[in-house]
């Protein structure tokens, strides 16, 4: 397995007409909590929040970043708040083959490497694959080369219609579930790359046979599976995705560990045949 290097995002900076108290406004009105509300968790008032929203009050920098906790601001636009509050950037962006994060690497490594024969990889913010493990490998095995180049990623090759979406036997209620899962992430990070990556992987063509089917033998799903054909045996997954707790850097921020776990017994039996 290989790690990848994420493709650095723009810098994160507010636009030239706005400043702190517009883009703060923004992110409340999105939390949708009031200006109150937002004070009693700030330990702050309604009117002191309502001058820094209107320009009339500059925050201090502990403010912005209490405030942008308080509404669940992602790493990244955490940074744009203090740039354009007139403060440094708080949280660093390391590139993930930097020498800093090489026990973040390794650990990951370890987590999807550990979890074999069952598939794991990693993901940056918009989904590009950074490592991925045999059990992933397996599963794109008879996916044609000119979706393997990098960059590779999750939700292009896994809905475009020479990707895996002909081999997904539930393929309109996966779909459906992914398209749902990339419309709240763009929501919470206002991503212009996430956005574009939605319009073109939700504009690709659904195959009319495509249909919810039913597994042969129906097992008590406790989440929504991925049932996925593989050399004429269909398997079954739930997926889980983990992230880190409080990250300081913004690409770590951005990493997501997505794991598939067996649905049946079935699936295991043949997992664990195929890699041993």
């Amino acid at each position: 397995m290989s790690t990848a290097t994420p493709a650095r995002a723009a810098s994160a900076a507010a636009p030239a007409d706005q400043g702190v108290g517009p883009l703060l406004r923004g992110w409340r009105e999105q939390r949708r909590i009031s200006q109150l509300e937002l004070a009693l968790r700030a330990d702050s008032s309604a009117r002191h929040i309502s001058f820094i929203e209107t320009g009339r009050s500059r925050p201090s920098e502990e403010m912005v970043l209490r405030l942008a906790e308080h509404l669940d601001v992602p790493v990244r636009e955490r940074n744009a708040l203090l740039l354009a509050a007139g403060y440094a950037p708080r949280f660093p962006e390391t590139p993930l083959d930097d020498p800093a994060l090489d026990a973040v690497r390794a650990g990951m490594e370890r987590l999807i490497q550990g979890y074999e024969p069952y598939p794991a990889l990693v993901v940056d913010a918009t989904y590009n694959v950074l490592a991925a493990n045999r059990g992933i490998t397996m599963l794109l095995a008879e996916v044609p080369e000119s979706l393997l180049g990098p960059p590779l990623n999750a939700m292009r090759l896994t809905l475009h219609p020479e990707g895996l979406a002909p081999r997904i036997r539930n393929l309109r209620e996966w779909r459906g579930h992914l398209l749902a899962q990339m419309e709240r992430q763009i929501a919470l990070r206002r991503s212009k790359a996430l956005r574009a990556l939605y319009d073109e992987v939700a504009a690709y063509p659904v195959p009319e046979s495509a249909s919810d089917a039913e597994p042969v033998d129906p097992v008590p799903y406790f989440a929504l599976p991925l049932l996925i054909e593989h050399e004429g045996r269909t398997l079954s997954f739930v997926s889980s995705i983990s992230t880190f707790n409080t990250p300081m850097d913004v690409t770590v921020a951005e990493l997501a560990i997505e794991t598939l776990l067996p649905a049946d017994p079935a699936t295991v039996k043949y997992l664990h045949s195929l890699l041993p």
